[in-house]
């Protein structure tokens, strides 16, 4: 097929984070797909997280943000992409609490930027361009709120009730996009996603934080009592759910995607330092370093997913179980040191600018 006549890219929004380099690296290794990865490459987003894709031709690396019009646009009408994923946002629920403005500056105005531009583009396109175009919006099970313990499972049609200002923002950007839908025929997909984990995680969220805490033999900070549940989705496996709801989704719908594998914070934290215990003895029983601090304001008690209507319609199920998946998660981390040590000592951040910051 000659590129004159070849399908347009992908173009994933927050490509160079945790699930969106996955994504990448995922449809390069795997595909023959052109991708167009956009993202601002704030505090999260690691171009080094793209890995073989960097050095790829089927990849493209914009350094834009998604409130900027004028760049999304041009990304737009530059590259021509047959689909947008749309996974750019702030979602680390601690940092919502203490700055709440800029979850809903990215999450909420930044996907009504994206809508309106890929709107605008859509209707441009020819006839059948616009019948294959879609726009996937990528979300979380936090906007369901919390569940108790006998409680069913969320489903595609459980009632929205977010509970942090994290949720609320991605909350508002799921009922944007099922608004451009229903109002002006966008073809839309979404997806609902649980807790993911395994490599290239920034180390604020909790597995790569444990790992890292005890590693240094520091404490290990547990919210609460621990007795907080989530259903736990490798990464690996939630990029392959992304890609079957792109390639075989029904435009207009919402697939919640889960792991089967429901745990307590503490039962993931004791399981870590089990593991470690194994592979990094130094500072056994690491489980002496758990330590209970105060609870977060406004701590969802429970999340679980029903992913049973992408199991049935799309064929996809997890691959990964939870003990297999952590395991890999937590060799990945021993064995990339120098990744870690970037991302969290900033260096990483001035990479980007030498390298992004007069572009």
């Amino acid at each position: 097929m000659s590129p004159s006549n070849a399908p347009g890219p992908l173009l994933i929004t927050g490509a160079a984070g945790f699930i969106g380099s996955c994504l990448v690296r995922q449809l390069i290794g795997e595909t023959r797909d052109r991708i167009v990865s956009f993202d601002a490459l704030t505090y999260a987003g690691n171009p080094q997280s793209l890995g073989q894709a960097l050095d790829s031709d089927r990849h493209v690396l914009v350094r834009a943000d998604i409130r900027d019009a004028e760049a999304v646009r041009s990304a737009l009408t530059t590259h021509r992409p047959r689909a947008i994923v749309h996974l750019a946002a702030e979602s680390h629920v601690d940092r919502s609490i203490h700055g709440p403005a800029e979850f809903i500056s990215t999450n909420v105005t930044g996907t009504l930027v994206l809508l309106q531009e890929a709107l605008a583009f859509w209707r441009e396109l020819p006839d059948a361009e616009r019948a294959a175009f879609r726009f996937h919006h990528v979300s979380t099970d936090e906007v369901f709120g919390s569940l108790g313990a006998d409680d069913p499972a969320f489903c595609e049609t459980t009632a929205y009730a977010p509970n942090s200002p994290y949720s609320a923002s991605k909350a508002g950007s799921d009922f944007l996009v099922r608004a451009w839908h229903h109002t002006y025929g966008l073809p839309t997909l979404l997806t609902n996603c649980s807790n993911n984990y395994g490599p290239y995680q920034f180390p604020e969220k909790l597995i790569p934080l444990m790992i890292a805490h005890a590693l240094e033999g520091r404490p290990l900070p547990v919210y609460g009592d621990g007795a907080n549940v989530r259903d736990w989705l490798y990464v690996e496996d939630h990029a392959r759910a992304l890609r079957a709801v792109l390639e075989r989704g029904k435009a207009g719908e919402t697939y919640n995607v889960g792991g089967k594998a429901e745990r307590r914070n503490l039962d993931v934290v004791q399981r870590l330092c089990e593991i470690l215990d194994a592979r990094r003895p130094a500072h056994a029983p690491h489980a002496r370093l758990i330590t209970f601090v105060k609870d977060r304001p406004g701590h969802d008690r429970r999340y679980a997913i029903d992913s049973s209507k992408i199991e049935r319609e799309l064929g996809w199920s997890p691959g990964e179980s939870f003990e297999s998946g952590l395991a890999r998660t937590v060799d990945w981390y021993l064995d990339n040191p120098e990744w870690v040590r970037a991302v969290r000592s900033g260096d990483y951040q001035r990479w980007i600018e030498r390298n992004y910051g007069a572009r």
